[in-house]
């Protein structure tokens, strides 16, 4: 994996006896340096001699280091202390020879999981010894891959912390003085790679300060060196091993706390992944008719790790959020209405992966068409010049259409408008004699048309003494489901005598009811919602010819549905 582009700064750190030299650190062109300065202090003990030394030295180190990281990722930063110089005078007008044995410790930041560290090639300037290396140690200073400190150094060669310690004699890391100036020297960077931990963590690399590490005079100092010094008259050596910690002042005493050097030199953020870039595409077929069920699906790509999807009809949503079964949500849908509709899915998104939309699907609804079957109701015989009821129901009951009712094939009449599955026409036959009356649906949308099977009327004239007579209905409008009302049939002349049968539609209601008085009440509970044509059909009498009313329709509706029905109770016969 390619690492993030680092951020990294500059500063400055020397040991007992040295001054910072001013060398420049080459960044990539893409890296933006950050700077961690802070003082160091210093002692230093030479070896068979009661001379110590204490120094206030500023000090820093350059980091590169990416400013943030996403979880899971792997990702690298850079650390190098800055160029130093070992300085030609020593003590006592001792002249310095060599700097040897130097390590440098940081510390492994939490926040990710450690992978490897390595020597950066070409970062040193003006070693020698032992190639620089960088180990990971425990606290004594033992390799460890447990460890929790990073070590650069020559083979792990100390003045003390560790497993080839020695403050009489070079090792390690050597810088060697060079002719009769000052010696500047730098050593190397460590490239650190780890593996970014939970979102909100932050990783901050950092100089070793831990435990005894923050202690004045300890060999767990972050940085340790051996200085020699030769007496330029008797060239004898003396060996200065050399420890620096965090903190301001000479000689700190245990209560000066350590600075800002032992803060973080960098602070690496760990963020969430972005979310996942989704697309949402929605399958359905492209026509359909009402009352039929149909299916909508939709696929999200990548496949995500859950979330849910709202199927939509422009702007209104098609039931509740669908939960997405691997990469997709199936809904089955019944249209409602004919028409164009514009169906869309919407993926909600969830961890990881963000929301999306898809295009629209356009489907044409259509309405589905049905077989009828249209049956016809006439009395068997009637009376020329005498109206009589025909009648036809039309099942399933359609939405509109008309029915033709014919004689012989003859038009009677205009078309009657079809009312809750039932026409009715009040027609008098002008001639005696045998007629085939049949009844023709127009068909409607949704509705086919059909043909009711003929149904022969004998028709005779009546006798001279038979008067005629005409009833009429008084029924309600509205009228709600399964609650009684008042049916009554009123027919003239009063004296008539006889029975009025009620329907509705082609259906008796109840049994003949006896005229009072030329009225017939009939107490009626509809038990089905919608249109109902009613009428009556007084069946005459000795003297009396029969006759029917005009329909009235009722409009039913459920219980606790507000208004009533459609208001008119005008005649649905054609005359």
């Amino acid at each position: 994996m390619t690492s993030p582009t680092l951020r990294r700064g500059a500063a400055t750190l020397a040991a007992a006896g040295l001054t910072a030299g001013a060398l420049l650190l080459a960044a990539p062109a893409t890296a933006a340096p950050t700077t961690t300065g802070f003082d160091a202090a210093c002692w230093g003990k030479f070896k068979s001699l009661l001379d110590n030394t204490h120094k206030s030295i500023g000090t820093g180190v350059t980091v590169e280091a990416p400013a943030s990281v996403v979880t899971g990722e792997t990702f690298t930063y850079r650390l190098q202390p800055e160029t130093m110089t070992l300085a030609r005078n020593g003590e006592n007008l001792r002249i310095r020879s060599s700097v040897s044995r130097i390590k440098f410790d940081y510390e492994i930041p939490a926040g990710a999981q450690f992978v490897s560290a390595t020597v950066v090639p070409g970062t040193g300037v003006n070693l020698a010894g032992s190639a620089p290396t960088v180990t990971r140690v425990a606290e004594n200073g033992s390799p460890s891959a447990a460890g929790t400190i990073l070590r650069l150094s020559g083979n792990n060669e100390t003045v003390g912390n560790g497993p080839s310690t020695n403050d009489g004699a070079e090792g390690g890391i050597v810088v060697n003085a060079a002719g009769s100036g000052d010696t500047s020297y730098r050593l190397p960077a460590i490239e650190v790679t780890a593996v970014a931990g939970p979102a909100g963590s932050v990783v901050a690399p950092k100089i070793r300060t831990t435990g005894a590490a923050a202690n004045y005079k300890a060999d767990e100092n972050f940085f340790t060196s051996l200085v020699r010094e030769k007496d330029p008259v008797f060239s004898v050596s003396y060996w200065s091993a050399t420890r620096c910690v965090p903190k301001n002042g000479t000689d700190p005493g245990s209560g000066v706390p350590l600075n800002a050097g032992a803060g973080p030199l960098a602070t690496i953020n760990v963020t969430a992944p972005p979310d996942a870039t989704t697309t949402t595409a929605v399958a359905a077929p492209t026509t359909a008719n009402t009352g039929a069920a149909v299916d909508l699906t939709a696929t999200v790509n990548p496949a995500p790790a859950g979330g849910t999807v709202q199927f939509k009809d422009g702007a209104d949503n098609i039931g509740g959020p669908v939960t997405l079964s691997g990469a997709t949500a199936t809904l089955s849908h019944t249209f409602a209405t004919a028409g164009a509709h514009a169906i869309t899915a919407v993926y909600s998104g969830a961890p990881g992966f963000a929301g999306s939309t898809s295009a629209p699907h356009s489907v044409e609804v259509g309405v589905a068409t049905v077989d009828t079957t249209t049956v016809l109701t006439t009395p068997t015989h009637a009376k020329t010049g005498v109206s009589v009821g025909l009648a036809a129901t039309v099942a399933p009951a359609p939405t509109g259409g008309t029915v033709q009712f014919l004689d012989g094939g003859a038009p009677i009449g205009a078309p009657v408008t079809v009312a809750g599955g039932v026409a009715t026409l009040a027609h008098t036959f002008d001639s005696a004699g045998s007629h085939s009356i049949t009844a023709s649906f127009s068909g409607a949308p949704g509705s086919a048309p059909s043909t009711a099977a003929a149904k022969t009327v004998t028709v005779s004239v009546p006798a001279p003494n038979e008067a005629t007579t005409s009833t009429t209905l008084d029924a309600p409008t509205p009228a709600t489901q399964n609650q009684a009302v008042t049916l009554t049939a009123t027919v003239a002349p009063s004296q008539a005598g006889g029975t009025v049968q009620f329907y509705d539609g082609v259906t008796a209601i109840g049994a003949p009811v006896s005229l009072s008085n030329g009225t017939a009440t009939l107490s009626h509970a509809f038990g089905t919602v919608g249109a109902h044509g009613i009428t009556a059909v007084y069946s005459g009498a000795a003297g009396f010819l029969g006759s029917t009313s005009d329909a009235h329709v009722v409009n039913v509706t459920a219980v606790g549905t507000p208004g009533g029905g459609s208001g008119s109770a005008d005649s649905i016969f054609g005359s």
